[in-house]
């Protein structure tokens, strides 16, 4: 059958292959539809990402869905993530475990520990299904590293009822079998042929060899069964299982393969058949990161009567204060009322929705205030730093609350302007005293030679002054509390480069000593004019360096653009002990651009050119998606003057990081969040100073979605 079905794909043209992609009749509206009201959400493949067992379709999860994978048959195993990012775009970060081939063949180096290969892939929807119109996608698996199981594919997919069918050609890993004719070559001959080896030092994208070579036809069905939570999975796949790097020379009985699927709450578990000669299983779970939510306990907000009588004289001046804190989060500071306004000046340190925290601060003051006075003027702190100003219509407001409005919206009732009122609070002397604080810390590493996975958490302890002029001392002392790093056989890595070492110590510096210092600076802020923030700074600035820096930053509110500079000179710390520095030191510093396209929901791209620790220069980008629930996916990269050969293995810096607030884990709600970050392989180019403070982080309460 496999003979029969192969030779007559093998010279299948790009018009078929075109017609059964994208045939379609005019689209009315009224057959638009949503795929989602056909049948359930779509399920995960065995490398990651929604696909059949071994092959992707052109389907995408809900938008913010992240599912975690695991599989396993006798030669791999596979753990995934991926993340739907946005309707139209899914990524994928797997790691494979093959089993039959060694990470090294040197005992003393990695011991017995298999070969870890990393990947990443991306899917883009080119087209939504219709009534007539399949779902259609185009993809790349793998594409920046050995190119293991580096593919590309176009894919559609369309459903009738129970039954979702899915048609694609894929290239590479995906289309080794070679059983059509890659429709690319006749536009050119050079994409007959597909280019072996990687650039550079791994790690980079091989454009080069994108939908180069042989080509492969592959498709299946998906069946939702009459019993909710079981669904098959028939596929024939184009991958020729001879030539993988498995270590072994793997047998292909057939190209079909056959799963099942059981979904169990947010999980599903599957068993499949592959090849024709072996057994996998897997589990995957997922949740949504714009719905995922913790139950609070939080006072309930106040509710506003539609009319009262109080006076000016009968204002509750001493519980005032108070009721801001309890039922807003607001601690107030400074207070100021006349006839027709009120302007209060201070701190919010419980709702990071800042939508929330206004209408709380604006209902108690709406039932505690008398109603003539008609604008509420609230201007919240960072710090001692006034950061924006809401100007509240009261009379509107109260309407809104009050459900007196056919469509009461109460964000309409308010505008956010640059903190003018702020005069009240910086006319009179700041405020000066101790503060301090704990969080938790997570550094983690991915595919060491020693162990798969290594950690390190534990607690951040901080404390510091602030003295009335906007100057503070601040220092952090780390306390490791649980760790595996004393698995590390080597230290520094013998990999010989010209850059100095400005990271490549950093196993000296994480397995020095359970109680570090992590940083000890003093730091003096302001406010200058309007729109412009400034810091300078000066100490142990970060676990591997300290020196004297400073930092400006223009930042209108909710502008979705935002650009500054920094510029420090940084010498090297000692991995020896706290206090002493080792002999190199360098003045680095950057200019700054925030960017938030329109285009792009809740995202931020940050660029920032100019010098990095290593003396290179380039830019490094920050790719940064904002969910509703406040969850926070980034990824970014540095390209600088450094080659591939000269940075090392990976080629140039890159990383992926989630930042999680603190309150999905509370049963009240709290500010702040915490940090968990991947950076695949660490080098000394393209590594910029991390600064105890980033003016763009700390003035977050200017924009809607910040704090």
């Amino acid at each position: 059958m496999t003979v029969v079905v192969k030779r007559n794909l093998r010279h299948f043209p790009l018009s078929t292959l075109t017609i059964a992609l994208t045939l379609a009749l005019p689209l009315s509206a009224a057959e638009a539809f949503s795929q989602r009201q056909l049948g359930p959400q779509p399920s995960e493949a065995v490398h990651g990402g929604i696909g059949l067992i071994q092959v992707p379709t052109a389907r995408m999860a809900e938008a913010g869905n992240l599912s975690m994978g695991y599989s396993d048959n006798e030669e791999y195993r596979f753990w995934t993530v991926s993340l739907t990012l946005f309707p139209w775009m899914e990524s994928t970060v797997r790691y494979a475990d093959i089993r039959n081939r060694l990470y090294s063949p040197f005992p003393d180096f990695s011991g017995d520990q298999t070969y870890k290969d990393k990947g990443i892939d991306v899917k883009f929807r080119l087209r939504e299904e219709s009534y007539w119109w399949p779902e259609i996608a185009v993809g790349f698996r793998d594409f920046g590293g050995t190119g293991t199981f580096e593919s590309e594919f176009i894919v559609a997919s369309k459903r009738f009822g129970d039954v979702d069918v899915h048609l694609g050609m894929g290239w590479g890993y995906l289309g080794t079998a070679g059983n059509t004719r890659n429709p690319f070559c006749d536009m050119r001959d050079s994409f007959c042929q597909r280019p072996t080896g990687f650039s550079g030092m791994g790690g980079q994208i091989d454009y080069q060899r994108f939908f180069k070579g042989p080509a492969s036809l592959y498709g299946g069905v998906e069946y939702q069964t009459p019993f909710e939570p079981l669904r098959l999975k028939l596929e024939y796949e184009g991958n020729d299982y001879s030539r993988d790097r498995a270590g072994i020379e793997m047998v292909q009985d057939s190209r079909w393969n056959l799963a099942a699927l059981y979904k169990w709450g947010g999980f599903d578990f599957n068993l499949n058949y592959q090849r024709g000669n072996t057994f996998g299983f897997g589990v995957n779970y997922a949740m949504n990161l714009h719905t995922i939510s913790q139950v609070k306990v939080d006072p309930p907000p106040r509710q506003v009567p539609e009319q009262h009588d109080i006076t000016m004289d009968g204002i509750d001046r001493v519980n005032l204060p108070g009721a801001l804190a309890r039922e807003a989060g607001f601690v107030l500071r400074e207070i100021e009322l006349t006839e027709t306004d009120i302007t209060i000046v201070g701190n919010q340190v419980a709702y990071r929705d800042q939508d929330v925290a206004i209408e709380r601060i604006g209902r108690v003051l709406a039932a505690e205030l008398p109603r003539h006075i008609t604008e509420y003027r609230i201007v919240v702190l960072e710090g001692n730093l006034p950061m924006v100003e809401t100007v509240v219509d009261a009379e509107d407001f109260i309407a809104a609350v009050t459900y007196q409005t056919l469509e009461p919206e109460v964000t309409s009732t308010y505008r956010r302007i640059d903190p003018v009122s702020s005069r009240i609070w910086t006319d009179k002397p700041l405020r000066a005293g101790y503060y301090y604080g704990a969080e938790t810390f997570w550094i983690q590493s991915f595919g060491s030679p020693e162990v798969f996975f290594m950690y390190q958490g534990g607690l951040l302890a901080t404390a510091g002054y602030q003295l009335g002029s906007g100057l503070s001392f601040n220092g952090t002392a780390k306390v490791t509390l649980l760790e595996n790093f004393d698995k590390f056989n080597f230290t520094v890595d013998s990999q010989n480069t010209p850059l100095p070492r400005v990271r490549t110590y950093v196993r000296e510096y994480v397995t020095r000593s359970k109680l570090s210092m992590e940083n000890l600076y003093t730091r003096w802020e302001g406010n200058p004019a309007s729109n412009i923030y400034v810091q300078a700074y000066g100490g142990y600035l970060e676990s591997m360096f300290g020196g004297v820096g400073t930092e400006v930053l223009y930042r209108p509110v909710d502008s979705n653009l935002a650009f500054g500079f920094d510029i420090n000179w940084v010498k090297q710390r000692s991995f020896e002990n706290d206090f002493d520095f080792m002999p190199y030191d360098v003045v680095t510093g950057h200019a700054n651009i925030y960017w938030q396209p329109e285009l792009l929901d809740d995202t931020t791209l940050t660029f920032n050119i100019g010098r990095f620790l290593a003396g290179d220069h380039g830019v490094k980008i920050d790719f940064a998606k904002r969910f509703n629930s406040g969850i926070v996916v980034g990824a970014h990269a540095a390209i600088t003057n450094v080659s591939a050969e000269d940075y090392g293995e990976g080629s140039f810096t890159k990383g992926f990081y989630i930042s999680i607030p603190f309150d999905l884990f509370t049963l009240r709600s709290a500010k702040g969040t915490g940090m968990i970050p991947w950076t695949p392989i660490a080098r000394d180019g393209g590594q910029p100073l991390k600064r105890p403070v980033n003016l763009y982080d700390s003035t977050g309460l200017r924009s809607r979605f910040g704090g």
